[in-house]
């Protein structure tokens, strides 16, 4: 199995709980479907880099997991067909990614240096 990772997009007029059951589902598409989620981050509304929709904020939601193959394309089926998604992308990480993210999930990016005066 291969590891992914799912960025998701969701309209802004949605309250904070109907976001939370919006992937909540698309989790459930994952799991029903044999995929092992690893890390979810909801990064909450942000402004877009661009209007969508004539929509100029989003909520933000990262999915990591492992899956088989033939499962992203259901989950994207899944993600086309639901009005409440503005955008998403699906990537299949390589070596190289997946030791960024491992690295991120334990902290090692936000720990301060200290500087030792010469």
């Amino acid at each position: 199995m291969n590891q992914y990772e799912t960025v998701i997009v969701l309209t802004p007029l949605l309250s904070e709980d109907v976001a939370k059951e919006a992937m909540a589902k698309f989790k459930a598409v994952l799991t029903d479907g044999g995929a092992e989620i690893i890390h979810e981050d909801n990064w909450g509304l942000r402004k877009l880099a661009y209007p969508i929709a004539k929509k100029t904020n989003g909520f933000f939601n990262l999915t990591e997991y492992s899956a088989p193959g033939d499962l992203i394309s259901k989950l994207e089926l899944q993600l086309k067909r639901d009005e409440r998604v503005l955008r998403f992308l699906t990537i299949r990480l390589d070596k190289h990614a997946l030791a960024y993210n491992e690295k991120k999930r334990s902290g090692a990016f936000n720990k301060k240096t200290k500087e030792v005066a010469a």
